[in-house]
């Protein structure tokens, strides 16, 4: 048998240098995010969890006879209606909560004009609400979406469980390049889990478009669908590029979703086609806000470049203080 040229084996020699410094720099971010994260949720964010999400599960536990001074919104009127006697349900606080990272995988996050890009940021994002759940016993689960579920990991708990759920967002490989968001939340509807603290990841591209009123409603829907169930926690990731492009000219574009191209195309950034670029992603913010609003949920937003960490202290400070009052 014929031993390969030398001429062949080098390049074999290259890929598999070349993947193992892949893998050294994937374990490398991976514990460099470790390292920030349990930092974090160790000096900021351990007791502030307990207050904000603790005790926030509940389970339904039994139906007993309605008692003058019952909160007649625990009235169970099915059984009222079958006895002719008025009953309320009975809820126990669930100890052991679950924690679902519904995570945007598509490629607009592939986007990074500072340090890192929307993916890393991404990444640093669950990781924190990943660690402060397993420091207190709770379990972490996965949805990984593009314009469909992609990825889905069930909910465990454990240190190695959630390095395994921070490398898939790394690293995942989208089948699509587009994104709708409602996918993600539909699925985990369907899940039929109880109460969970869903934290919604994207940058919400297309998520609410102007020209597509319904897609906006069908996310609008799947919004308000697991709001009723679930402690729905939506953050916007963003990179300052998509929000204003600078007026360049004529510009090459290599598959950028965010513009809602789906190939490499050349684009005219004249400085009237940037501003109204520009005028088009603020009208896009503010659909999205608004719809937040109306539906009353908590929500942040958190740009590559800017400091990730301040703006998670100061939402679990400002939820721990509205669980008090």
């Amino acid at each position: 048998m014929a031993r390969p040229s030398s001429d062949k084996a080098s390049p074999s020699r290259s890929d598999a240098e070349a993947a193992k410094e892949r893998t050294t720099q994937l374990l490398r971010e991976i514990r460099r995010i470790e390292i920030q994260t349990s930092r974090l949720v160790n000096q900021h964010l351990a007791g502030s969890y307990q207050s904000v999400f603790k005790g926030q599960g509940v389970a339904f536990s039994e139906v007993r006879a309605y008692t003058p001074g019952d909160d007649v919104r625990a009235i169970d009127w099915n059984v009222t209606a079958r006895t002719g006697e008025p009953h309320v349900k009975l809820f126990t606080e669930e100890r052991e909560l679950t924690v679902m990272l519904v995570v945007d995988m598509s490629g607009s996050l592939d986007l990074g004009s500072r340090d890192y890009d929307k993916r890393q940021l991404v990444a640093r994002l669950a990781a924190t609400f990943a660690f402060s759940a397993i420091r207190n016993n709770d379990k972490v689960g996965l949805i990984g979406f593009t314009d469909t579920v992609e990825v889905f990991v069930p909910p465990r708990s454990g240190r190695k469980h959630v390095l395994a759920v921070v490398q898939q967002v790394l690293t995942h490989q989208p089948q699509s390049r587009a994104t709708r968001v409602a996918s993600g939340l539909e699925y985990l509807a369907r899940l039929g889990q109880r109460h969970t603290v869903a934290i919604l990841v994207s940058d919400f591209v297309d998520a609410v478009p102007e020209d597509s009123p319904d897609a906006a409603r069908a996310f609008e829907h799947a919004l308000k669908v697991v709001r009723r169930r679930h402690d729905l926690i939506p953050i916007r990731v963003e990179d300052p590029l998509e929000l204003e492009l600078p007026a360049l000219g004529l510009v090459a574009l290599e598959d950028l979703e965010l513009l809602g191209l789906g190939g490499d195309t050349f684009l005219d950034l004249s400085p009237r086609r940037a501003k109204n670029y520009r005028a088009r992603v603020e009208a896009e913010r503010a659909r999205l806000d608004q719809m937040l609003r109306k539906l009353s949920l908590d929500s942040m937003s958190i740009r590559c470049g800017d400091n990730w960490q301040q703006p998670l202290v100061n939402f679990f400070a400002r939820r721990a203080r509205r669980m008090r009052r």
